[in-house]
This record gives structure tokens, C-alpha cells and sequence, in this order.
């Protein structure tokens, strides 16, 4: 691996990764282990650390059907080490994938933390593992739930080329809007709480813009955080246990910013904690997000609200850099299948209204297929529509024959015979735009996608991009 170091925008020392994979043979080989439940007599499992220090699982049937699984995980994951469990937790999640005959590699990333390229290279990385020492499968598949949704599309994009080797991606509940817009309506719960709490940071604490998510040297917990959002909210007490002043801050924030509220303390986190490291660690203290010009509006007083949030622009530098780390091109040459609650509570489903507006905006959407299911819950979907999915990308990738939503709904059942999960696909269902569900910042302050010339210049100038 290269990583180059320079002074970037606003003189700022940052690094980017260059392109450059380690090989696969200079890691040690793979050693057996315990399969996770549910896998015992129907896989040999494996685990090993890259040469990158990314930690991965593997998992081969007893009865392979000769094609591959690259998993991504979503999060990310905060932690400065790989989670040497993680994949092994992530195998275990998707267990119904070797039920069904697929081999399936993960990685943990080398790290914690933001970076999406990062872990596209790893993602990619395992995959060259896995050839070299079961040999090139037939077809290989790459599949991202969350951010790993984000992750996958980037691999796609890097490395799905007609003469690539990923024939197609499954995403599923995919954050897909990309860094540099799919954290907006976070941006707008951080300053929206702290208008109408004052706790984030507290008066006689030491104070830092709010983009910051938090100061870099701040000591507080998750478990801190959801005490402060409690004492002003109320969230996790029954209603009747809220004062009014609780009962009131709720609402407002709520209807503000159209956040769920048994997702709330988890989105606060991820502008609490997540955003901490994307500004301190990545983007070496600069500004991607803004919020000028936003009119919010749900409360009981919005003018109040609108004269007293905190506003801030973003660092164009800072945005182009999370842009080219995370955000996607629609340049893909291989099927993709996307799989969402359409009240999916942490990634919106309005997520793939965007994706398909980067597709038909790089003249690709021939390429995708999206699929919708009436489920309430982000981090998990039926196993009898992964399984239904998976079978419809992969029959479509050895047919040509592009599946419809209907089709792919229809063939559910039979899968469910098996695994008693539950179909719950909606067909006819099509997601608002992505502006619908989160405010779009006027003024134009989001990098615009590269074409492939410039994606190329930019990924040789060093000083660009978010540090590995």
C-alpha cells in the first residue's frame, strides 16, 4: 500500500490511499475455525488478518455452487484497531447466503472510523484473499447493508468493470446518497437539539462549532450522551414521566427534523461521535457540512428556531474531499439490485431515489433494479428476501434477463418455504426524492460527481481524500 502524505487544502496535512491493494500473498494464509450457529455441518469457516491489518472471515458450503459473496459491513465502526470479531458476526448475520450455497467473504477494515475508499480497498482485498487460496469462483457478488450499501457501491464503481471481477451488488437499506449530502438531516439534528436543549455542550463547558459533532479531546460517552438527550427530551421515559418543557423539546425536534424517535439517540450519536471523527481524524479539522440558508420549519415557534440555530458553511475543500471519498458516480457496468424498508429508520428509503438520480445522470440506470419492503427496521431484512434476491441478481447475471420488482416479489415465496421469515415486497412502491425527506442546502454546496477524467486526475493528486 502507498500512502502519500502532502499539505491539502487550507494547509492542512492529510493522506489519502492511492490506489494501491496489498497483495494477497503477502498476508499468511487463512486457518480454520468454529463456524458461526447455524452454519455447523453445512461450512468450513476461516479467519485471518490482511496484510493491511484488516481482520476476515470466510465461510465455504459443503455444497458450493461455485460463486462468491464479498460482504461490507455497515456503521462504521468507531475504534482506532480492526474488530477481529466483527466479521465473524457479519457471517454469522448472513448466514442464509451460505445456506444457499455461496461462498462468503468479509472483512472488518483495517480500521474504525470513516473512509469509504478504505473500505472499498479492503473489501476488495478479501476478495483476492479468497482467489488465492480457493481459487477464481465462477461469479462473485458483492453485498453492502448500511454504510456497506455506500461501500459496495464504490466497489462496484472501482472495480465492476465488464472485465472486472464482480458481476453484479446486492445493496440492502444502502445509505446511497454519499458523504457529502446523506448526513444532512444529521447535521440539522445536531443544531436543532442543541437550540432547544443548550446541554451539547452545556453553558460553562468548553465550547466548538457544532459540525465538530464534538470536541476532539472530549471525554464523553455514548452512555453520557443519552443522559443529556434524556434530561431534555425525555425520550426513554413513558410519556406520563415527561414534564412538559420534555414532552415539548421532543416534539419539536422530532417534527423538525423527521427523525423517528425510537431511532433518535442512535442518529445523535452518529452527529456526536461519527462526525467527530470525520472532522478531526480524516478531514484534519476542516467543515464538510453547512446549514445556511435552511429554513427548518415543524416546531411550535419556527421563527424562534430559525433566528436562534446555530449556521455554519462548509469548507468547499472539506466537501470535495468527502465528496470523492464516499459520494457515487452512477458509472457501474454490471446489475444491481437494491433491497429497502421503505420505513427503514435509520437509512431513509428516500437514500434510493437518489441513487437512481446518480444512475440516470451517468446514463446507467439500465443496470439497476430497486426493490421495496413494507419492514420497520434497519439493520436486518427477511432472510427469505435476501435469499429471494440474491437468486434474482444471480439469474440475471447468467441470463441477461433483468428482473422487475414484481418478479422478484412473486419468486419470494418459495424461498420462504424454507426460511418462515415472511415477503414482504411492495411492487408498486416508488421512494419521493431525496429533497422530500432532507432539506437540501441552498447555494450548491456539495462537490458535484467527476466525470472519470477527472476522478482519475484527482485520485493521483496527493493531498486529497480521506485518510487512511
Amino acid at each position: 500500500m502507498r500512502t502519500a502524505l502532502a499539505v491539502g487544502a487550507a494547509g492542512v496535512l492529510v493522506g489519502t490511499l492511492t490506489g494501491a491493494t496489498p497483495a494477497a500473498t503477502d498476508a499468511p494464509r487463512p486457518a480454520a475455525t468454529v463456524c458461526p450457529d447455524g452454519l455447523a455441518g453445512k461450512a468450513t469457516c476461516y479467519t485471518g488478518q490482511d496484510a493491511s491489518g484488516a481482520h476476515y472471515a470466510i465461510a465455504v458450503p459443503e455444497r458450493w455452487n461455485g460463486s462468491l459473496v464479498v460482504h461490507a459491513h455497515g456503521g462504521p465502526d468507531l475504534g482506532d484497531a480492526s474488530d477481529p470479531q466483527r466479521s465473524l458476526d457479519d457471517l454469522g448475520r448472513w448466514s442464509v447466503m451460505v445456506d444457499q450455497g455461496y461462498a462468503w467473504a468479509g472483512s472488518s477494515y483495517r480500521r474504525g472510523g470513516y473512509g469509504t475508499r478504505m473500505a472499498a480497498a479492503d473489501t476488495e482485498n478479501v476478495r483476492r484473499l479468497f482467489v488465492s487460496e480457493f481459487g477464481r469462483p465462477d461469479r462473485t457478488y458483492v453485498h453492502g447493508q448500511s454504510w456497506g450499501g455506500n461501500v459496495a457501491a464504490k466497489v462496484v464503481e472501482l472495480h465492476g468493470g465488464k472485465n472486472g471481477p464482480y458481476d453484479g451488488a446486492l445493496l440492502t437499506n444502502g445509505v446511497l446518497a454519499g458523504g457529502s449530502r446523506g448526513y444532512d438531516y444529521r447535521v440539522d439534528l445536531r443544531v436543532v437539539h442543541q437550540y432547544y436543549c443548550g446541554n451539547h455542550p452545556r453553558p460553562g463547558e468548553p465550547q466548538y462549532p457544532l459540525w465538530q459533532g464534538l470536541r476532539a479531546d472530549s471525554t464523553m460517552t455514548a452512555a453520557g450522551l443519552r443522559a443529556r438527550l434524556e434530561e431534555c427530551t425525555g425520550y426513554a421515559s413513558a410519556p406520563q414521566d415527561r414534564t412538559a418543557l420534555q414532552q415539548r423539546n421532543l416534539d419539536d425536534i422530532l417534527a423538525v427534523t423527521r427523525i423517528p424517535e425510537r431511532t433518535l439517540e442512535s442518529h445523535l450519536r452518529f452527529a456526536t461521535f461519527t462526525f467527530r471523527d470525520i472532522v478531526h481524524a480524516r478531514l484534519g479539522g476542516r467543515n464538510p457540512f453547512g446549514n445556511e440558508g435552511v429554513r427548518y420549519s415543524g416546531s411550535h415557534d419556527d421563527a424562534a428556531l430559525n433566528a436562534g440555530v446555530e449556521r455554519f458553511a462548509a469548507d468547499p475543500a472539506a466537501v470535495r474531499d468527502l465528496s470523492w471519498d464516499s459520494d457515487l458516480t452512477g458509472r457501474v457496468a454490471v446489475p444491481v439490485l437494491t433491497l429497502h424498508a421503505i420505513d427503514d429508520p435509520t437509512a431513509f428509503v428516500e437514500h434510493e431515489a437518489a441513487y437512481r438520480a446518480t444512475l440516470e445522470g451517468a446514463h446507467r440506470d439500465r443496470h439497476l433494479v430497486q426493490t421495496f419492503t413494507d419492514e420497520h427496521e434497519h439493520s436486518e431484512l427477511s432472510n427469505a428476501e435476501y435469499a429471494t434476491s440474491l437468486a434474482a441478481l444471480d439469474t440475471w447475471v447468467r441470463t441477461g434477463r433483468k428482473p422487475t420488482p414484481r418478479s422478484i416479489a412473486a419468486s419470494c415465496a418459495t424461498f420462504d418455504r424454507a426460511y418462515g421469515t415472511g415477503c414482504f415486497y411492495r411492487p408498486d412502491f416508488r421512494p419521493a426524492p431525496y429533497a422530500s425527506r432532507v432539506t437540501p442546502r441552498p447555494g450548491g454546496t456539495h462537490w458535484p460527481a467527476m466525470t472519470a477524467r477527472q476522478e482519475k486526475a484527482w485520485s493521483r493528486v496527493e493531498g486529497v481524500g480521506i485518510a487512511p
